[in-house]
């Protein structure tokens, strides 16, 4: 676990919170509405689509603490590399600071490693910061994780967001696995069923460095009530 990080969690859980903005049904006052509430509360991040970001950009402005994020590939990553550079390099141009980059699980579980991992570095290239989405409640084994997160460190991503957002939660253990496999080589951003201020507190607790949520509001209020 990172110590910054429970730290943080601890005196404004606010620091360690990414809001998803991910729902497909949300219109544009909707987008407003959380990207100024993300602004206000000084969550980390905000992570949206390609499609709303020059929404979120506009609605965060140049001076927000709160980082603007741009899923890739989402949410199964099913296209070639190519169209992932392109996705990559419109999210850039778009404002967007950091990018959530769903890998080639394809080229993973059939053990092409290289191929994983060049993917990864192409877009890492590019010139912000790439976190690489993971569905560990899925896809992968101990072993496959380990080999991954490996990869992934060495083609150049700052980051492992474990889970997607969809199906089960992701555990407390599943977030401790991943967090000796890592060693405090890359952050950790765990995402998918945290709802509460003690869910996200157990969560960083048990080793992640962030969490993603649509819950962000709530669990920021949940914390000052608390106080």
């Amino acid at each position: 676990m990172s110590k910054n990080s429970f730290e943080e969690a601890h005196a404004n859980i606010s620091n360690v919170i990414y809001q998803a903005v991910l729902n497909p049904h949300f219109n544009k006052e909707m987008i407003i509405q959380a990207c100024d509430a993300s602004k206000q509360n000084g969550f980390a991040g905000l992570c949206t689509s390609l499609y709303n970001l020059p929404i979120a950009r506009e609605s965060l402005g140049s001076k927000s603490t709160t980082k603007l994020i741009s899923v890739i590939a989402f949410p199964f990553g099913f296209i070639p590399t190519f169209n992932k550079l392109k996705e990559a390099e419109y999210a850039i141009e778009k404002g967007a600071e950091e990018l959530d980059l769903v890998p080639n699980y394809f080229a993973l579980k059939e053990g092409k490693i290289e191929l994983f991992a060049e993917e990864i570095n192409q877009i890492s290239e590019l010139g912000i910061p790439v976190r690489i989405i993971i569905d560990s409640n899925t896809l992968l084994n101990l072993s496959q994780l380990s080999i991954a997160i490996d990869a992934l460190i060495d083609a150049g991503a700052i980051g492992i967001q474990i889970g997607n957002g969809f199906g089960p939660s992701v555990s407390k253990d599943q977030t401790k696995n991943v967090s000796k496999i890592v060693k405090n080589r890359c952050s950790i951003k765990t995402v998918g069923g945290i709802k509460t201020f003690d869910q996200a507190i157990e969560i960083i607790e048990a080793g992640s460095t962030y969490i993603g949520t649509s819950f962000g509001f709530k669990i920021s209020q949940e914390q000052k009530k608390k106080e």
